[in-house]
């Protein structure tokens, strides 16, 4: 599978142009994950690290879930790789952890992502509330939050990706 990435449109209204960079970098995480190994997808950053490609997948699985169910929608939904006992659980990698599995459950949190947004305006306030410091957030704020979010993880994954094959590119 090749991912495409489609750049946002230049001259696109602000909702348009917040989607548009939300997925530009939800396709740059696939992109630099494609034609790996699920070996080298588990393979860590520098030692004495746990940061891979395979952790930022399923990192960004739950953050997708945490700010658009629990945060946005007021969902009951726990975390599918961390708990409170091990807050790190998403980049402590086992030989059973798959890529296909934490791909899938990516883009399940995705799915529902883009679903639940729909429904809110860009000003309207979020029905559930950070789970530390109990703010709510307008949809614009997370918007911008998760496209924070990923460009930062996806420098990491840019790294990650030139340390196991040389690959480079923005």
């Amino acid at each position: 599978m090749t991912t495409e990435r489609r750049m946002p449109a230049t001259t696109a209204d602000e909702r348009t142009m917040l989607e548009g960079w939300l997925e530009f970098h939800r396709q740059t995480l696939a992109w630099k994950c494609e034609g790996l190994t699920d070996e080298q997808l588990r393979s860590p950053a520098v030692e004495p690290s746990d940061l891979s490609l395979l952790g930022l997948v399923r990192h960004m699985a739950d953050v997708e879930r945490s700010w658009f169910r629990r945060v946005l929608t007021n969902e009951d939904v726990a975390p599918l790789y961390w708990s409170d006992e091990e807050p790190d659980g998403e980049f402590r990698l086992t030989e059973a952890d798959t890529y296909a599995e934490a791909h899938a459950a990516w883009q399940a949190e995705i799915e529902t992502a883009r679903s639940n947004a729909a429904r809110f305006g860009l000003d309207d306030i979020t029905e559930g509330k950070h789970r530390r410091s109990g703010e709510r957030f307008n949809l614009r704020w997370l918007y911008t939050h998760m496209i924070e979010e990923y460009a930062r993880h996806n420098g990491h994954a840019d790294l990650i990706r030139e340390r196991i094959d040389g690959s480079t590119g923005d």
